[in-house]
């Protein structure tokens, strides 16, 4: 029996007969998608028990890891599936309100999603479920890069190559999964096309905001103002061609009127009549469903109507005041200030403060994830000396193929970064880890009183949808670059692109 199970079993036990009937009476939700309302410790159980593998097995990144919460949060699918906690269209605007803010993508959704199911204490614990044992991991790996030759044999970057490959291939699997899902019409479909392209075009830290606000105000301009535009001059041009088909057709009854011959008699003209269709016939099959033929029919496709319904998430019984928001974001705001201000008037800093500006500042700017992540790590930490270009591409490769989200890379430069001034490595790997994570989930959570009062909002709706348009073709984007530095080879420090090797 799953784990999740007994803990469903266990609370079911422990309620009252009046907790077990206002649970039966409670109408508004499907029962797989309800708010769990318990006592905490029975949420933070629930919770555990969803999510404590999620740590050890989502690989592939966050292209991978969409997939695998949809399928077990929505679905209600996969190892560990039991109830649903969200409905499609709350997965939708999550997932496009996680690519909208700075900050791991994967790892901000799968807070939200524990955040709504379950309030913020289960969500934090949902937060270390996914990204310490990762953590754990890429700390692990620092420590044996740091005993390392210079020199690796070849069957290592072999290795690293097959896995840098066999990942290219997950994660492009997951690119055309998500596609699926967010392309509805045309347009969705160009947006994907062109957030690919751009992508592929153009890499900086300003661009990938610049883009995410274009593309979300191409929908809410297409979906707003002009499709219901371009729907009536549609209907107008039919209206007009149907008209002039009428009359066409007029005037050849007309003419064909004319040209009858007289002697036609009227029973002939009834029995035409007829053959083309008889009232009486066609009221035939609803007379015979009359009585309880016709009761039982009616009764079938009222249960069919009541299944299809698809239930709706309760986003409001653990929602995030407007107060506890806007004093979330404003700390945010006002700490980065602080740290940037020392960054840059205070000469004499210590490394370690110097690394945990590097990786705040990342953490609050960088949106898009991996693709402009990596190349801003690697200014950060390989540029100033920190960390040479070998043990980046080597954490590089191995943090593509290993549990967890992305951004515990960070915990791998910070460690390394301290190695050489004597200072524990731990310290290194907790700065790193908490100045990447930190800005996302804060804003994370301080936003979600805003996502709460604009949801309702048919263009917040419109303006999601060219964002999570974007955001996928932005997966693409990262499937090609992953392409262009999987191969390692003794002889490249930077990586090449496995198209070099037809093996790969």
């Amino acid at each position: 029996m799953p784990f999740h199970s007994i803990i469903s079993w266990l609370q079911s036990r422990t309620r009252t007969p009046r907790q077990r009937d206002s649970q039966r009476l409670n109408l508004g939700y499907n029962a797989s998608s309800r708010v769990k309302t318990e006592k905490l410790e029975w949420r933070l159980a629930e919770v555990f028990s969803r999510m404590w593998d999620l740590g050890f097995t989502a690989f592939g990144g966050p292209p991978v890891h969409f997939q695998i919460l949809h399928k077990r949060f929505v679905e209600g699918t996969g190892f560990q599936g039991g109830s649903k906690w969200l409905d499609e269209q709350t997965y939708q605007e999550l997932f496009a309100l996680c690519q909208a803010l700075p900050g791991p993508a994967s790892t901000k959704l799968c807070f939200c999603i524990a955040l709504i199911h379950a309030g913020i204490g289960p969500a934090v614990l949902a937060f270390f479920l996914w990204s310490l044992p990762g953590a754990i991991g890429m700390y692990g790996l620092s420590l044996g890069v740091q005993k390392m030759p210079d020199r690796l044999p070849p069957i290592v970057y072999a290795l690293l190559s097959g896995l840098n490959a066999s990942t290219v291939g997950i994660v492009a699997l997951a690119a055309v999964q998500l596609a699926e899902m967010a392309i509805k019409d045309c347009v969705t479909r160009i947006l994907v096309i062109f957030g690919a392209c751009a992508g592929l075009c153009y890499n900086a830290i300003w661009f990938f905001p610049i883009l995410i606000v274009i593309d979300g105000a191409t929908t809410v301009t297409w979906y707003e103002w002009l499709h219901q535009k371009v729907g009536k001059f549609r209907a107008a041009y039919a209206a007009r061609k149907r008209r002039a088909r009428n009359e066409q057709r007029d005037v050849e009854d007309i003419s064909a009127t004319q040209s009858i011959p007289l002697h036609v008699t009227r029973p002939e003209t009834v029995k035409r009549r007829l053959k083309a269709g008889n009232l009486n016939d066609r009221l035939l099959p609803d007379q015979g469903l009359a009585g309880p033929a016709y009761a039982k029919v009616r009764q079938s496709a009222d249960h069919a109507t009541r299944d299809a319904v698809t239930p709706i998430s309760d986003t409001k019984t653990h929602k995030i005041s407007v107060k506890v928001g806007i004093s979330l974001i404003v700390g945010l705001l006002a700490s980065f200030i602080v740290v940037m201000v020392i960054r840059g008037t205070v000469s004499n800093r210590k490394r370690s403060f110097n690394l945990f500006s590097n990786m705040y500042l990342a953490g609050t700017i960088i949106f898009g994830g991996g693709p402009v992540v990596i190349p801003l790590l690697r200014f950060y930490v390989v540029d100033p000396g920190w960390i040479s270009p070998r043990d980046f591409l080597l954490g590089l490769a191995i943090i593509q193929t290993f549990f967890g989200p992305n951004f515990n890379f960070a915990v791998y430069l910070g460690a390394l970064a301290l190695a050489s001034t004597g200072a524990p490595t731990i310290i290194g790997a907790f700065l790193g880890f908490i100045g990447i994570f930190y800005p996302g989930i804060i804003l994370a959570i301080g936003v979600q009183f805003v996502w709460q009062v604009m949801r309702a909002k048919p263009w917040v709706l419109s303006s999601l949808r060219g964002i999570n348009a974007t955001a996928v073709g932005l997966v693409f984007t990262a499937v090609y670059r992953l392409w262009e530095i999987g191969y390692l080879t003794p002889q490249s420090s930077d990586g090449r692109s496995l198209a070099n090797e037809p093996w790969w």
